[in-house]
């Protein structure tokens, strides 16, 4: 059984995504799909990500391919959370979400539905958005509750101070089954439309893709850290795996998987300085978490065990640090918090990556040094 090294499967995983150098003859659409797709509740976190595994891109490319060519889209992708997509993928991606067994719903009894009224949601969402239409979640609402019955519209749902209406549970499952993806936005109101046109595949073939694309980027990997990732029951994992038949490997002594063939492996370590923003997959979907947040980092730049609430400081592929933004105009102050004193060569590849983040987010960037942090503390 091959054996790989932490230092190895890092260096890799950099290669892969772009991060330890910028893709080449790549599209912004095959940066996402490398990436098995981008974190997208905040959208300037988004083009970031993308912006900075490519050459050249700025935040401008990024819209211009999500609402302009239509080349991405954007919807709920792993743990229903909302993510930029290619659109040539989100076949796959609906064949292999759509079979995600129901969770445990966490609202009280009379507020939940019934399997058979979420389906009645999801296909009036559907239905409504055939048309084209891009709807604000006001218009959807009035639509799904007139297709389906007042029960739709009653106001039991808790969310932010307010209440939401009994269907919006469903949001998220519609979205796995492809009844819609997010629109362009209509001043500061989100809309919904349908997705691009698409010829549905084979769930089984769809999940299998979808291991073999995780594996990919991410492995080696286990059944179990696909399941986290994706947010689904190590169950519905481990058959996903099964059915892909990948490669087992050592990883760092445990055994762990790799899609079928795909061992090679970069002959330098893992090198590079590089700023990551909020909930960049290379760091959500990264794990072992304590190679990839050593010793303090976990405590600075984890919270709670959840990985991305910090953009974070990456040295030679692992965490060294978090750094923050705060934007006026067009000045961008950048703030990086290190938890290692920085080389000047590193330091020098600090400035570029600064320079790169207002290039990116169209700014004028100026750095400052937080103190050096170890556990934390100053």
């Amino acid at each position: 059984m091959m054996k790989m090294s932490w230092s190895q499967v890092s260096a890799r995983r950099l290669e892969r995504h772009g991060l330890a150098a910028p893709a080449k003859d790549v599209t912004l659409a095959g940066v996402v799909g490398a990436m098995c797709g981008a974190h997208a509740q905040v959208m300037s976190a988004a083009e970031l990500s993308i912006s900075l595994r490519l050459e050249g891109v700025t935040r401008t490319a990024v819209r211009e391919a999500l609402w302009g060519e239509r080349t991405l889209v954007k919807t709920h992708g792993p743990r229903g959370t909302v993510h930029l997509l290619p659109a040539r993928d989100l076949p796959m991606w609906v064949g292999a979400l759509s079979t995600l067994p129901g969770v445990h719903s966490v609202f009280a009894q009379d507020v939940r539905m019934t399997s058979a009224q979420t389906d009645q949601v999801v296909e009036a969402i559907r239905e409504v958005l055939t048309t084209g239409a891009a709807l604000t979640i006001d218009e959807l609402s009035d639509a799904v509750v007139a297709t389906t019955g007042p029960w739709a519209g009653d106001l039991v749902m808790p969310a932010f101070q307010t209440m939401w209406p009994r269907w919006r549970q469903a949001m998220a499952t519609a979205a796995h089954r492809g009844a819609f993806v997010f629109g362009p936005a209509r001043g500061r109101k989100v809309t919904y439309t349908a997705p691009p046109a698409g010829h549905a595949k084979p769930v089984d073939d769809c999940l299998v893709e979808l291991v073999n694309a995780y594996l990919r980027a991410y492995g080696p990997a286990t059944p179990e850290q696909f399941a986290k990732w994706i947010g689904a029951p190590v169950k519905w994992a481990t058959a996903g795996f099964a059915a892909a038949e990948p490669e087992q490997v050592l990883f760092e002594g445990v055994p762990a998987w790799v899609a079928a063939g795909d061992t090679e492996l970069p002959d330098e370590p893992p090198r590079g300085v590089r700023l990551l923003p909020y909930f960049d997959a290379y760091v959500v979907a990264g794990r072992p978490r304590e190679l990839l947040y050593p010793g303090p980092a976990a405590a600075r730049a984890l919270n709670g065990g959840q990985a991305g609430n910090f953009p974070v400081l990456l040295v030679d592929g692992q965490v060294a640090g978090v750094w923050h933004q705060r934007r006026s105009g067009r000045r961008l102050a950048v703030t990086v918090e290190s938890l290692r004193e920085l080389t000047p060569a590193q330091l020098r590849e600090l400035d570029e990556q600064v320079a790169l983040t207002g290039q990116i987010l169209e700014g004028e960037p100026q750095l400052t040094l937080g103190p050096i942090t170890v556990g934390g503390h100053a």
